[in-house]
């Protein structure tokens, strides 16, 4: 199943201040975020402005509910009223996100301010010639900025916060991504695509009892079509993929990036023609069929260089995965759900 989002919001750049023990203060009653704050709580009670509730905690700093309101208020700018027509889920979803976003960024910057990681002038410069080239000059991008309720200085502080983080990690990554000739041809000699029909059972939102219902219908399934029944026609009868239902469960042509990694695991694993057991993504429970899969056609030499900077890639991803889980361990990172 493809991977979706099923809510998007891109935060812009920004991190509100984040004090050793938080910003228990609250809100000023006359601040555009106490405003804010007021609007959500009958969406979201947790975010009454006479409150300040904490939302992620560590040995050197916390993040409240008053900061992400704060900061919300901040880079959303005059799109704040996207976040008004949230429902509570929704709303909840981008809070504790919004929280666990600056708490790993403060991570992040604390490191990199240990490491004694510096941002050369013409760097920022050059950074910021390039963000205002984008939008036709700088006056032109300070009054995008001031159009949409954003603040140009600290835009900037912002910049120069995200280049430190970059050098640091830009140090970091680069220790550990040599790739051999040998690793880059095995992942040509891989299967880069496959094609497969699915079964879905959706389980997002339901309880436990509810889940293990679920499974016993999708496990009812898997034995008919174990047992030869038509797999297109089943999957069209019941599955609960609006995306491929028409199609007979159909997905075409997919590389293992375009699919969740337990479906995409089973569809590059289970023999062509054969039916997988049960696999339970968090969309909810698949039952897969490999119809074929396709080898990488263009030559070696040709496709040599886009591989070995797709492993360098993943390499630097998991390397940042495994840094970052580091300093959450060390630092005792704890998230609270709201």
């Amino acid at each position: 199943m493809k991977k979706t989002l099923v809510l998007c919001f891109v935060l812009l750049i920004g991190l509100c201040g984040c004090s050793k023990k938080g910003d228990d203060a609250g809100l000023g009653k006359d601040s555009p975020a106490f405003l804010l704050a007021q609007e959500l709580t009958p969406v979201l009670p947790a975010l009454d402005p006479a409150k300040t509730v904490s939302l992620v905690v560590s040995r050197n700093f916390k993040i409240t509910t008053v900061e992400v309101i704060q900061f919300l208020q901040t880079s959303l700018g005059n799109r704040i009223q996207e976040l008004k027509a949230l429902d509570a889920q929704q709303l909840k979803d981008v809070v504790e996100r919004s929280a666990v976003q600056m708490a790993e960024r403060k991570l992040l910057i604390n490191a990199a301010n240990d490491a004694k990681t510096v941002v050369p002038p013409e760097e920022l410069d050059a950074a910021l010639n390039y963000q205002y080239s984008r939008a036709g000059g700088q006056e032109a991008f300070q009054k995008a900025l001031s159009d949409n309720g954003l603040n140009l200085e600290k835009f900037k502080e912002n910049i120069r916060i995200d280049l430190v983080i970059q050098n640091y990690l830009s140090v970091l990554l680069d220790r550990e991504i040599a790739v051999t000739d040998e690793e880059i041809f095995a992942v040509y000699e891989q299967d880069k695509t496959a094609t497969a029909r699915h079964i879905l059972f959706l389980t997002e939102g339901k309880t436990e009892s509810e889940k293990a219902e679920i499974l016993k219908r999708t496990e009812a399934l898997l034995t008919r079509a174990l047992s030869g029944e038509d797999f297109a026609g089943l999957a069209k009868e019941f599955t609960e993929d609006p995306g491929s239902k028409d199609s007979g469960g159909l997905y075409e042509n997919f590389s293992r990036e375009k699919m969740v990694k337990p479906f995409s695991d089973a569809a590059f694993s289970v023999p062509i023609g054969e039916i997988s057991d049960v696999v339970e993504t968090e969309y909810g429970y698949h039952i897969i069929k490999v119809l074929s899969r396709e080898k990488e056609s263009r030559p070696f030499e040709e496709v040599r260089s886009e591989i070995e900077e797709k492993i360098k890639q993943d390499r630097k991803s998991g390397t940042f995965e495994k840094h970052l889980m580091d300093l959450k361990q060390k630092n005792g990172f704890e998230i609270i759900a709201l």
